[in-house]
């Protein structure tokens, strides 16, 4: 794992106690200055950061005051999110103008770096959703609208005042932390279907945590005006189908799946800009679940046939 290219920085990272924002701070306060940025409502989520060499601030992005927060800060990875799951209203004015207001604050950075989602894009069929592919409004139409408007704000406040900005649109992320592929094991484990669209297979190009971490430093490195605009994800595709398969083995289960109309569409993602400005991947897809189910759930890991 890439422990942090950056180097004596003082950083932010909002949503620090998240699955993919807190390897990431882990991984870059081992050489910089860095500030974990989270409600902090649960306990021990205080002391998770502080352990980790992060140093804990409480901020609700939603509450948008952040007349407390410095703002001398040289890198933002902004991370912190509204799910959805309340208001419309609410979601798009977290997920966006307070990640525009946010980004204001924090003008002087080096880099900012905002954390969209492939769920922005509309469904492209069997083939790889490219960055220039239009948008569209999936399931969960709350949090995809909100993050299509985020895109547009940060786009627009980072080319008024000339803040270098990537915007990363993540598209599947697992590991000990969790992810997509962690919850759908737990669902084989107890018996459950897994839905999926009937387009199948259900594409995707999930990420492991070593790549995320790296990945995610490095879209911190290569921001710029006008922004940079990637897909974020593995390298390798794979079907949900294949690699549900595989999860079986590793634990001795058969998956179930179900097909509806009512899923989620496929998050395949085309990687070729990816891999152009922040770099391939190099964890296997098959390494990467062994290594999230023995991280997870060491007790059931099999050895999976060839």
């Amino acid at each position: 794992m890439t422990e942090g290219m950056l180097d004596a920085e003082k950083i932010l990272i909002t949503g620090a106690t998240g699955k993919i924002a807190f390897p990431i701070a882990r991984a870059l306060a081992k050489n910089n200055e860095v500030w974990g940025a989270a409600r902090l409502r649960n306990p021990g989520d205080r002391e998770k950061l502080a352990e980790a060499g992060i140093t804990p601030i409480a901020l609700d992005v939603s509450a948008g005051d952040f007349s407390e927060l410095p703002s001398d800060f040289s890198y933002v990875f902004h991370a912190a999110v509204d799910t959805g799951q309340g208001e419309w209203s609410r979601c798009v004015d977290t997920n966006a103008q307070k990640s525009g207001d946010l980004l204001y604050h924090c003008r002087s950075a080096k880099g900012f770096v905002f954390c969209s989602t492939g769920s922005v894009y509309g469904y492209q069929g069997q083939r790889p959703l490219r960055e220039d592919d239009p948008p569209g409004v999936p399931l969960r139409a709350n949090y995809s609208f909100s993050k299509i408007a985020a895109e547009a704000v940060c786009t627009w406040v980072a080319k008024q005042y000339d803040i270098p900005l990537t915007i990363i649109r993540i598209c599947s992320t697992y590991g000990p932390e969790g992810g997509a592929p962690a919850d759908r094991l737990e669902m084989m484990l107890a018996g459950k279907p897994i839905r999926l669209y009937p387009d199948k297979p259900n594409n995707y190009n999930p990420i492991y945590e070593d790549d995320y971490v790296e990945l995610g430093i490095r879209a911190m490195e290569v921001t710029a005006t006008p922004p940079v605009v990637v897909n974020w994800a593995g390298s390798e595709t794979v079907s949900v189908e294949e690699y549900c398969a595989y999860l079986g083995e590793l634990v001795g289960v058969e998956p179930i799946f179900e097909y509806t109309p009512e899923a989620h569409t496929p998050l395949w993602p085309d990687v070729t800009y990816m891999h152009e400005v922040l770099g391939p991947t190099k964890v296997p897809w098959r390494e990467g679940f062994r290594r999230m189910v023995e991280a997870r759930r060491p007790e059931l890991l099999r050895q999976p046939r060839d």
